[in-house]
This record gives structure tokens, sequence and C-alpha cells, in this order.
């Protein structure tokens, strides 16, 4: 029928006319008005070879019901009528069938007879066992039944007996010697501690004889309690494993065995009248650049603690840093909404020379360019100072940082959700923007110094790109709430970052997303970490006061791990409004170490 589904007939009769599929009209409506209104509906069907329906007869109904009750339809069939007995249960003299018998019905089978000469073979090796009579062993047993190897119990051969109680001492007497009875004043002690702390959980008495003692009233609940100690007492002795505590401590080297690094205070520079913010490093190692909230930029000498110019600049100086490249002799200078490019003049004339010559040959563009800031040239009595361009941003900088060649710097506003990041090219005189959209809020930059790799690092994380290919490198996530500060080893495949929840997190970009050691030395807020260039150092400054040096050494087998060692902790910073170390940073050849702290010195560790 289904080959006529999508037909109006349903097939042909005998004279090869088609049979036509009766109308199907009838809506939802129609049927409900059908089924109430026609008294033959509940007995109606329809003819699956036709579609038409038809009422079914009394005899059908009958047999429907019969067989929905798992009766026969036929009704006259009896289920229970007497079976006939083909075969008679009496033993007769003559055969049913008149066959001849087998042959194999009175010779023994050779099929059987190798099969039992195998059994016996495998019963004469010994690969055969008989089976053993089953032991009446007892359902129930004694639990604390001594420790007897014949024993139930034997087999358990760590089994502990049950605790015994203790036998009753003076104290349980009911006349007890007069040392034994509590004093007032104990007895209201006695009554103040807890029940758990108590060396006797009754207090003793004295009685004129045995018979004047009354009924004991924790006599039920000691009963209990003893039972639940049975009940639940260990019953089996576990092996403890005796570990000695010093090997749990991984070996590390002696501080002594890895020196130089830094261990006292040789000089402190004194001339600041107020916090010292920032210092940097010149990269030849003889001069230091110190910024303070007094307003003040300050040069000195490092080996005589002398200041040899100190340059007003009228605000609070947020972020120095040194052109580490040697051939330029460059400062840039964080104050405010601008950056000043200050030329200290200090060193080899030659050199100061052909700073300012490499700055002034600059000649501006036919076509002025857009720039996300303003380049100003330092005016006559600016120049005087040692000033050489001004960079206005238009919104506070809080950070500057070169690129190791010298010629690119990047600088970090504070304007959440909008532009936060330059990058400036001081021959060109040109500024961008590297970022579409924010990074989050970012908190400091740093320059790989080997690829061309930017590391911008936001309160939780920090994201490596690559420059020439102007995409996400890859995302480093901290674990830790709001970080400070960040430092790239010189290598380039490690960095550290301090935060403010008194953690320095190690990164190792080759291995992991995730820091590879969370270092917590430290009491209070990380202000400041930095990596040396030569030696493998690394230290961190906060607000307890205190630096601490530590030895991270590196190794080229990318199968060893670093090894980080702890090694000193300097101090000598005295914390003020809160704050402590503010900047560290090491000498470019020797291990020493400079720190700027908010008491309005800078210090020289050796």
């Amino acid at each position: 029928m289904e080959w006529y589904q999508e037909f109006p007939h349903v097939g042909y009769d005998l004279d090869g006319r088609r049979i036509y599929k009766p109308l199907r009209s009838k809506d939802e409506l129609d049927l409900f008005l059908e089924k109430m209104e026609n008294p033959e509906y509940w007995r109606t069907v329809q003819e699956r070879l036709t579609g038409a329906e038809v009422p079914l007869s009394d005899e059908q109904l009958e047999l429907i019901q019969r067989l929905q009750r798992g009766q026969f339809g036929d009704v006259n069939f009896d289920p229970y009528e007497p079976a006939v007995d083909f075969f008679s249960h009496e033993v007769r003299i003559h055969p049913v069938t008149n066959r001849p018998a087998d042959k194999r019905s009175f010779i023994p089978s050779l099929v059987e007879k190798e099969k039992v000469s195998k059994l016996v073979h495998a019963i004469k090796m010994g690969w055969i066992q008989p089976r053993k009579p089953k032991e009446n062993i007892p359902t129930f047993y004694d639990l604390w039944a001594r420790e007897d190897p014949n024993s139930i119990l034997g087999r358990h051969k760590m089994h502990v007996p049950a605790p015994k109680i203790p036998l009753p001492g003076h104290a349980e007497s009911y006349n007890p010697p007069p040392e034994f009875l509590l004093s007032p004043e104990e007895k209201l002690a006695w009554e103040q501690q807890e029940p758990a702390e108590r060396r006797l959980n009754f207090i003793p008495q004295k009685f004129r004889s045995l018979r004047a003692v009354p009924a004991y009233s924790r006599f039920i609940h000691e009963r209990f309690e003893r039972c639940l100690d049975l009940y639940l007492c260990p019953r089996q002795r576990k092996m403890r494993v005796n570990v000695d505590p010093e090997d749990l401590i991984p070996k590390l080297p002696r501080p002594r065995d890895l020196q130089p690094f830094p261990t006292t205070q040789a000089l402190i520079y004194r001339g600041h009248s107020s916090l010292v913010r920032t210092l940097s490093v010149s990269p030849t190692g003889q001069w230091l650049v110190s910024g303070s909230d007094d307003g003040t930029l300050r040069f000195w000498e490092v080996s005589s603690a002398r200041c040899l110019r100190t340059l007003p600049v009228g605000s609070v100086v947020k972020s120095v840093a040194w052109n580490p490249n040697p051939s330029i002799s460059l400062v840039a200078v964080a104050v405010d909404e601008q950056v000043l490019l200050v030329n200290p003049g200090l060193g080899d004339r030659l050199l100061v020379a052909a700073t300012d010559q490499l700055l002034d040959s600059w000649e501006a563009p036919e076509e002025e360019r857009i720039q996300p800031v303003r380049w100003i040239p330092a005016s006559p009595e600016e120049r005087g100072k040692g000033i050489r361009l001004l960079v206005q941003h238009g919104k506070p900088v809080t950070q500057v940082t070169w690129h190791a060649k010298g010629d690119y710097w990047a600088s970090v506003l504070r304007n959440p959700g909008s532009r936060q990041v330059l990058i400036h090219q001081s021959s060109r005189r040109w500024s961008q923007d590297p970022f579409r959209k924010s990074p989050g809020m970012v908190q400091c930059v740093r320059f790989h110094p080997l690829r061309p790799y930017f590391l911008v690092a936001s309160q939780r994380s920090v994201r490596v790109y690559n420059l020439l290919r102007q995409e996400l490198t890859k995302k480093l996530q901290s674990n830790c709430q709001w970080i400070s500060s960040m430092a790239v080893h010189p290598g380039g495949d490690n960095v550290i970052c301090g935060s403010y929840d008194s953690k320095l997190a190690w990164f190792d970009l080759d291995l992991s997303t995730r820091p590879y050691r969370l270092l917590r030395h430290h009491r209070r807020a990380l202000r400041s970490v930095a990596f040396h260039r030569r030696y493998p150092l690394f230290a961190s400054g906060s607000d307890d006061g205190t630096v601490i040096v530590c030895h991270g050494m590196v190794y080229n087998d990318l199968l060893q791990n670093a090894l980080l060692v702890p090694l000193k902790v300097l101090k000598g910073h005295a914390p003020a409004l809160d704050l402590g170390v503010l900047d560290v940073a090491f000498h470019p050849q020797q291990p020493w170490l400079f720190s700027a702290g908010a008491d309005g010195t800078v210090r020289l560790y050796t």
C-alpha cells in the first residue's frame, strides 16, 4: 500500500478501473463533532486497504476482547481437554520399534577412554588437586582475642590489642589523702576549664565509709565512651614512613659559593629633601641619576657620592631612564604630562657634543604628520640646564624605558581605558600608539633585550607582543593581585614581576605561561625588581625597607631549570609614609646595587 501513498487511488479492480481513496476533508473539529454525535464512533475503525471507515460487528468485538484478556480466539476450543498418552508408562516386553540396536551401545567408547586416561594422568602429575573438605569456621569470633599465631586473628600480623582502662588511683578512693582533695580555688579553676582539658573528669571527695558513697552520675556515660573506644580503636598498625625533615629541603648551594654579590652598605647619597622615587645608572657605571618628589633631578658620581648637578624640573619626577647605548649621553625624565630628554653633560665632551649633534640633525618633514604627542625643542634657558627636547603627552606619564640600541623609547600614561602606551623614536622625533585597543590597566613596559618583542604588564598578566609581526605572542598569568614592576633577564628567556601583595613571580618563557617560582620573601608590597647585566643576580625592593638579593642562574641546557637561591637581605632604608624602598638598579659592570628610598636617600651596596 505504501506504493500508492502519493497517488489519489489505492489500486485497481478486476475491470482495471482505479479504486479511489475516500476524500479526507475532515479537520480536528469535524472529528470531534462526529465523536460526540455518532453513537457508533467507538466501534469504527479505518480499513488500511481502502481507507474506508468500517464499524465492527458484535462477533468481531467479542473476538478482540477475548484476545485482550489472553484467551483463545475460538470460543469452542478447550485448552484443558485430556491429553492422549501416545507412549505407555508401563514397561512392555516388545520394543516400540523393530530396529536392531547399535554396535556402540554395548562396546566401550574409545573417546571416553581417551578422556579418562587424560584425567588420570593429570591427577598423577598433580595438575588436578582433589577438593579440600570445607572447614567449619565460626561466623562470630572474638574481636579482641589475644595475638596468638594459631588463633583466627593470626592472619592480622599487625594487630593492635584493645586499649586498657587505666587502674584507679588515690583520687578515686572514697577516703583519699588530704593532698588529693581540691581547695576552693582549685575547684573553681576545675569548673572553668573545658571538659577536654581537665586532668580529672571528677572532683575527689571524702566519705565516712563505703556505704555513704552515692551512685556515680557519669557511670553510663563513661561506659558508653568505653564501648566507643573499643569499637573505634584502630585494629591494625600502619607502617609510618620515617622521613628526615632535612631531606625534604632542597639542596641549595651555600651563599659563600655564589659570590660575588652585594653584602654591605658602602655609600649613602644624601641631598634630596623628599622621597626618591626613581634612579638610573649610566651604561659606563660612572654616573647615577635620581629623581625625587622635591621636584629635582640629581646627577651623582658613583665612586664618591658627590652630587655633580641638580636640575630643578618643577614637579614630582615619576621615572628616569639613562640611555643604555654608551655612544649617546641622554636621560629620559618623566615629569607630570611631559618627558624631558636631558643631556647631562658629564664625562667625555666629544660624547656630549656628538649627542647634541645627533638631536640637532633632525630636519622637519615637508608634510606634518599627525602624532599622539608634541615634540617641542628646548628654549635657550632650558638648553642651558641641559634639557634638549620636551615631549608633551597630554596625560600624566608614569614610566619611561629605553630600547637596548638607544634610539627607541617607550612611555606609559595614566589614562585608563584609552591610549596608555606610546613608542617614540628620538632621531626622527616620531611617536606612535602601538595598540588599537587597550590591553588593560598598564603598570609598566619593557623592551626585550635581544628580540623585537615588547612586554606590557597589566594588573594581573604580562603580554608579550612581536613588534615586527604586530601580534600578541604570549600572555603570562602572574597569579598575583596587582603587578607593580617588571624586569627582563639579559638572556631574554626569563622575566620577573613584583607585586603589591608581596610576591615575586619568576617566568620561564620557554617553559610555561604560569610562574616557574613564586617567591614570598618580603612582608610588604614590592616596589621594584631588577636583573644584573653580567652576573646571575636579581634584586627586589619592598615597602618593609629591605632589599633582597637572589642568585638566579639560567642554564643553556633547556632540560635544566633555573636555580634560584636567596642570598642576602640588605637593610638601611628607614620606612617613611608607609613606603620603604621605591627603586633598585644594578651597576652595569660591578656586582653593586643602588636603592632609592622614601627616607630621601640613595644607597650603594657592594
